[in-house]
């Protein structure tokens, strides 16, 4: 019962930012203008379980890593409504690739349970495949876009070192931004329902790597 106890107020933790995602999926998918306010309160809601384990996350790095991950995606998902007079998309670059480095350096240091996999190497075919496909539409910004395809597929692989709800997500998390890229630079490649795919996706990538980092960190720390 004693075990059973934190796993269950964790899970209680995290039901508001799963309730909300799943409204904010379907407001997304019907065209409502309360989509945009709903996305807002995504990271701020997943801060809450990092927030409410935080005796647990010890060293308080893996803290302050978790905490800048999750706020510096928040400040990507919000880069058009908190900057409306900067470049939209440079900023969501800037933001989601602090946050992706911040995820990278908690994996490599501090959740990492066994070698990289033989099967990461998918990663740097999506890399590749990504460059191929979407390099010629992306003008002027190949080498930020290359650059940040590089931090992304680095998410995923290091990922796949550590708990396996971590490295699901972090293959969700690739997925979403793969949707996304091709919505940026091939948007007529893809149909209406990639958008809530993106954030389908982006949601349960982030709430699982999240989970999987402090079921980790608890079980390190109890």
């Amino acid at each position: 019962m004693q075990r059973r106890a934190p796993l269950t107020s964790l899970v209680w933790a995290f039901l508001p930012f799963a309730v909300v995602s799943i409204l904010h999926v379907v407001l997304l998918a019907t065209g409502s203008p309360l989509a945009g306010p709903t996305k807002l309160l995504l990271m701020p809601l997943l801060a809450v379980p990092v927030l409410l384990s935080a005796r647990h996350l010890i060293p308080r790095s893996t803290l302050l890593l978790l905490l800048a991950a999750v706020l510096f995606s928040w400040l990507g998902d919000g880069a058009g409504a908190f900057f409306p007079a900067a470049p939209e998309l440079p900023l969501m670059l800037l933001f989601f690739g602090i946050a992706h480095v911040a995820y990278i350096v908690l994996f490599a240091r501090h959740l990492a349970v066994r070698r990289m996999p033989w099967w990461a190497l998918v990663y740097v075919a999506w890399w590749i495949a990504m460059i191929v496909f979407l390099g010629p539409h992306t003008g002027g910004l190949l080498i930020g876009v290359a650059i940040y395809g590089l931090v992304l597929g680095g998410t995923a692989a290091f990922s796949a070192r550590c708990h396996p709800l971590i490295a699901v997500g972090g293959a969700f998390f690739l997925a979403s931004d793969t949707i996304l890229a091709f919505r940026l630079f091939l948007p007529e490649s893809l149909p209406a329902w990639s958008s809530p795919a993106v954030m389908l996706t982006y949601t349960l990538g982030q709430g699982l790597i999240v989970a999987g980092a402090l079921l980790a960190l608890r079980k390190q720390n109890p």
